[in-house]
């Protein structure tokens, strides 16, 4: 549906297709978790949160007395809590499946009242499980520290600083609450310059709006996936130092710092997971695609 790349923040490239136009919006799916754990950073700058290696419940009350109560801010993060979840979006009894769907009776937000009653399966800190849950919860944690709602912070703190070209919106649960690990609509382009924005150290106007590290931590491997592969607060790492966030049907942010290259991605694959028609890999031969043509033009006008 769209198609964007950006090197030294120029626009090297831009297709629109699937009837979709530059002034739509589009759903990011899991992409929003890398604008939820972006916040959290924010929110350390602002003195909303003291630090990454408190407890989830300590800005979360209704974690106390649960799995989740020696879980830290860091942990959540790189969702490695050691804390059951089941993520299969093909089964409708898993966990991922079920949280979106839980009415909570004690006036709690229904993902603090659904994930509150999980079991730990791991020590804290020591396995990668990935948890939309988890994100879910991350988000009540920045509202809850800052006192605002948390497409307002993301509308002060992001869409406004960094000039994205038209309003998001963020879909909200039945209880109300943003669903943080999903679900923001934007333009293609403005999921582009967020990367851009990534790249260029998180900086507008001579002003960090991260702190200092964060997004060498964040975007680096805090957490073992796979060979070559990593995951920090909430982006997805690669061990050549490029990172991205990816949602599920095809959305995706790719950064490579060493080119100074972003690609934005939406698309609407007809598999949730993506590698049973193998879209993932062919995804990630495009992005080494890109590179390599990179690299030749640079090549050519050293040359030069």
């Amino acid at each position: 549906a769209a198609l964007i790349v950006l090197q030294d923040g120029r626009v090297r490239l831009e297709r629109y297709g699937l009837d979709f136009r530059p002034d739509g919006r589009w759903t990011s799916f899991s992409v929003a978790k890398s604008f939820t754990s972006t916040l959290v950073g924010m929110a350390i700058v602002d003195g909303y949160i003291e630090s990454l290696y408190v407890s989830v419940a300590d800005y979360i009350p209704g974690l106390r007395g649960s799995a989740y109560e020696d879980v830290t801010v860091a942990q959540l993060l790189t969702m490695s809590s050691g804390i059951a979840w089941n993520e299969d979006y093909g089964d409708p009894n898993s966990d991922v499946a079920r949280f979106s769907q839980h009415v909570t009776a004690d006036d709690m937000p229904a993902v603090v009242s659904y994930m509150r009653g999980l079991a730990r399966a791991h020590p804290a800190g020591e396995v990668w499980n990935y948890s939309t849950g988890e994100t879910n919860l991350i988000g009540i944690l920045v509202s809850a520290a800052t006192g605002q709602k948390l497409t307002d912070y993301l509308s002060s703190r992001i869409w406004e600083r960094i000039g994205m070209q038209q309003s998001g919106t963020w879909i909200l649960g039945p209880d109300g609450h943003e669903i943080s690990g999903c679900c923001i609509q934007a333009a293609a382009m403005d999921f582009a310059r967020f990367g851009q924005f990534m790249l260029e150290g998180g900086v507008v106007d001579g002003e960090a709006l991260l702190p200092p590290g964060w997004i060498a931590t964040a975007t680096t491997k805090q957490i073992g996936v796979r060979p070559g592969r990593g995951y920090g607060f909430q982006w997805w790492t690669y061990d050549d130092g490029s990172f991205a966030a990816r949602g599920i049907f095809g959305q995706g942010i790719f950064i490579n710092p060493q080119r100074r290259l972003v690609i934005a991605t939406n698309s609407n694959w007809d598999s949730a997971v993506g590698q049973d028609s193998g879209q993932n890999p062919r995804r990630e031969e495009f992005y080494r695609e890109v590179m390599s043509a990179l690299d030749a033009e640079e090549a050519l006008h050293d040359g030069d």
